[in-house]
């Protein structure tokens, strides 16, 4: 004689209902920082941004011995380049600004773009870029000698 054992499945086990929970709270402690990003954070990664820009800029007009145009314009927080085979431009985002940038032979700009041409030796001036967000200062100091970038907290000269 054969017995049935009938089982009935009429909800979730406990140890189900936890491991469902703990995953859900792993996935959403990985992913909501992202959509939270402090101010600050994104200020730096906007320079972060623009200073690893123009260092690949650098390393393209050296290594190809062209002239590449790095153009900057403060008045739409925006920059880009040409030259060789390739244009890029980028616009900053999450409200960050720039709020001036000084190149020695043009002086410090506020609203006009500035380009600066990187030859086969790079550029000819060092570029100091201001960059602001919700009363947060950050400068991008570029060397034109050494093609390195400096991100500093502040408004630095």
């Amino acid at each position: 004689m054969l017995r049935r054992t009938i089982i009935s499945n009429h909800g979730f086990t406990l140890l189900e209902l936890i491991l469902v929970l703990v995953i859900i709270s792993i996935a959403t402690a990985l992913i909501m920082p992202s959509f939270w990003e402090p101010p600050e954070s994104a200020l730096k990664s906007e320079a972060k941004h623009i200073s690893s820009t123009m260092r690949y800029v650098y390393d393209e007009a050296i290594g190809r011995k062209e002239v590449y145009a790095f153009s900057i314009n403060p008045e739409t927080s925006s920059w880009s380049f040409e030259g060789g085979s390739e244009s890029r431009s980028f616009k900053a985002k999450n409200k960050v600004k720039f709020k001036d940038v000084l190149v020695p032979s043009t002086g410090e700009l506020t609203k006009k773009e500035v380009t600066v041409n990187f030859g086969p030796l790079g550029p000819e001036e060092p570029i100091v870029l201001h960059l602001t967000s919700d009363d947060i200062e950050y400068t991008v100091i570029f060397n034109h000698l050494n093609g390195r970038s400096k991100i500093l907290e502040g408004y630095v000269l």
